[in-house]
């Protein structure tokens, strides 16, 4: 007994020496259910007693709650929340009313299990909210996701992959009036939107009108730099508007959030909080933010005030910081970590900005949030502060566990600006006739558009070409021939899918410029007794052919593009076309972010989303020009916002009526569309 003992204690020795701290686990708070909550059996009794008259709610993939508490300050009231976090849910269950419940929503057979707990209130879900788990996901596996989408998520191979297919999947079943969606900008970005135009169009397909932004959290009192992405949508009415945003000036500093806390001593290597620290007196100019914190909390404590002990050597680095120094400029002695790798490691708030956003990575290390003059770094309240989360919730678990929910979260102030957006309106129809969207008809006029253009004269500029012609006018696309031009080059190969010497011959006949015969050079140069080239093997030449051709990271979208590839191309034609579609200047503004959010409506996604992607480009490129757009000739200028700005029409009040139709372009149009440059 006597060795073991020494044993653990030589351990101990040497784990604080290697950390730098004596190593411990805070202790465990546990938490009893809110004095509402319900277990399942008693959910339908639940209903006709606490539940009874209230906007009802349900949160998939919940976390600790932030979501639910934006709901709640909206006005509804969360009926279930659902998670596989057993200390988020003992955090939800305690600060919640309803169901706090512990399922894999990846399984199938839970989502069964789960619509029948919840059958006693068919008919009376308002909302259901969530931010599932989302992976970028590959390209090559669209097909897979597409397949998972029309059997509702019911694959069960891989299926943790795809929960946001099982978060639409219980949106089907359980029919609520109104829909929200929370997750990282990532979840668009990263791939295209592809995941976000999915529930969209699946969506709207439900007869929901949709709404996708990518917020500053900070624009609605979030203390914090923190981005997402929200999905709203509501089968009740077609428009409907978020809350006014705060204007920079108005924003919610580190000092509004936190700046009323208590100091806490600091010692190195010593506890620092605690559980239950006093408040004291709070600061004359208590900020209103500070103010609505301390709401329905006792008065003289502030609860869970603690944070990581301090080691010796960061006590001197934080004291030498200020909220710009670099971790390259800390004292090399006193440096632990490659500062060529890590350039942020350390960072040090300031008072007067923002917080950085508040992460899940908070619960390893607290590096990225110093406190502004406090040798230490922010404590679970303070955390929990600057994710707006009033000082009387509580978080059950450790002091990590505290903090990996905190980080993990939904600001709460956020959830409740996205909430109030789908609040009920006098002005909704009560006439029960259903919802249909109007990105629904544009994006099937553009649809039936293309593909006229596309049997006629503009095949060459849509998808899907074959792998010979699409490289034509990918290598081609960055030589400003016209589109006319273009056209005339590509004709004589409309009826050839491979390239020999003799059509080699007519393409450098054809070619104008110098410009583009050095391109086709390239063309011929790489598919020199290659014959295979030209095969329709999908894996291959989509990965081999703009290799060999040398193609630049444009060409090669342009070329993936016109051979069907689903993916947004993100040129400023077709940005254009979208920004004026939806009345915005994100074409000029925020391009790669808004930009991209008013393109993803009129591409959607399916089997025709690069056939629309396509067309956007073209339109974009000939009629839908920066200066005096020849709006007459553009197939969705009846839906244009912009136009009234912008309209430089060429032709008469007489033909304006038939755009937009779906008709065929008169010879005025034609000639247009093809005297327009190739921009």
């Amino acid at each position: 007994m006597l060795v073991v003992l020494v044993g653990v204690e030589v351990r101990a020795v040497q784990e604080e020496e290697h950390y730098g701290v004596p190593l411990e686990r805070s202790d465990y708070l546990r938490l009893k259910p809110n004095r509402n909550s319900c277990k399942p059996e008693e959910f339908a009794e639940w209903l006709e007693g606490f539940g009874r008259g209230k906007r009802l709610a349900v949160d998939l993939f919940s976390g600790a709650g932030g979501l639910s508490l934006g709901l709640q300050w909206a006005g509804w009231t969360v009926a279930a929340a659902i998670d596989f976090d057993e200390r988020a849910l003992e955090t939800h269950a305690r600060n919640f009313p309803g169901m706090s419940l512990r399922m894999d929503l990846g399984n199938p057979a839970e989502r069964d299990r789960l619509e029948e707990l919840l059958a006693p209130a068919k008919g009376r879900i308002d909302l259901v909210a969530g931010g599932p788990p989302c992976q970028p996901f590959s390209r090559a596996g669209r097909s897979k996701i597409r397949s998972l989408v029309e059997h509702h998520g019911r694959d069960p191979e891989d299926r943790r992959k795809e929960l946001w297919s099982a978060y639409l999947d219980m949106v089907k079943r359980l029919e609520p009036r109104a829909v929200l969606m929370e997750n990282v900008p990532d979840m668009g970005l990263s791939d295209d939107f592809f995941v976000v135009r999915t529930i969209e169009q699946q969506l709207e397909e439900l007869h929901y009108a949709t709404q996708v932004r990518l917020v500053d959290a900070w624009r609605y009192g979030v203390p914090q730099h923190r981005k997402r992405l929200i999905l709203l949508a509501r089968n009740d009415m077609e428009k409907f508007d978020w809350p006014q945003a705060v204007e920079e000036k108005g924003r919610t500093t580190l000092r509004d959030a936190i700046g009323d806390l208590p100091e806490l001593p600091v010692v190195p290597r010593e506890r620092v909080g605690d559980r239950d620290w006093p408040y004291g007196t709070p600061p004359e100019k208590q900020s209103d933010f500070a103010k609505g914190m301390r709401k329905r909390v006792q008065k003289d404590v502030v609860w869970d005030h603690m944070t990581r002990r301090v080691r010796a050597d960061d006590w001197q680095i934080f004291d030498g910081m200020d909220s710009k120094t670099l971790y390259s400029e800390i004292d090399p002695t006193l440096q632990r970590y490659k500062a060529d790798q890590f350039t942020d490691k350390y960072k040090k708030l300031d008072w007067d900005d923002l917080s950085r956003s508040i992460t899940a990575h908070i619960a390893k290390d607290g590096y990225w949030y110093i406190h502004p003059d406090q040798n230490r770094t922010l404590t679970v309240r303070e955390a929990a502060r600057v994710q707006t989360f009033p000082d009387r919730f509580r978080f059950a678990g450790t002091r990590s566990d505290a903090f990996r929910q905190i980080g993990n979260a939904v600001p709460p102030l956020l959830g409740k600006a996205a909430a109030e957006a789908l609040l009920p309106s006098d002005n909704t129809p009560v006439d029960g006739t259903e919802l249909h969207p109007r990105w629904v008809t544009v994006r099937s006029d553009l649809t039936a558009w293309a593909e006229r253009r596309r049997a006629d004269s503009d095949w060459y500029q849509l998808p899907k070409l074959s792998p010979l012609h699409a490289a034509i006018v990918a290598l081609l696309s960055s030589t400003r021939l016209q589109s006319e031009q273009l056209g005339q080059i590509l004709e004589p190969l409309r009826e050839h899918a491979k390239l020999n010497k003799y059509n080699l011959g007519a393409l450098l006949g054809a070619a104008p410029t110098s410009a583009a015969r050095a391109r086709i050079d390239r063309l011929a140069a790489a598919a020199a007794g290659k014959q295979s080239l030209w095969e329709e093997e999908e894996d291959k030449e989509k990965h081999e052919l703009p290799g060999l051709l040398g193609m630049k990271p444009a060409e090669r979208t342009l070329y993936r593009l016109l051979r069907g590839d689903d993916l947004l191309w993100v040129g400023q034609g077709a940005l254009r076309v979208a920004a004026r579609l939806n009345g915005s200047d994100s074409d000029r503004t925020n391009r790669l972010s808004d930009g991209r959010v008013n393109l993803v409506k009129l591409v959607g996604a399916g089997e025709n989303a690069a056939l629309r992607m396509a067309a956007l480009r073209l339109i974009g490129n000939t009629v839908c020009r920066t200066k005096d757009p020849l709006c007459d000739g553009c197939p969705l200028s009846q839906y244009c916002v912009g136009r009234e700005k912008v309209s430089g029409d060429l032709f008469s009040d007489a033909v304006s009526g038939t755009h937009g139709r779906g008709t065929a372009l008169t010879q005025s149009r034609e000639a247009a569309l093809r005297s327009a440059g190739q921009r």
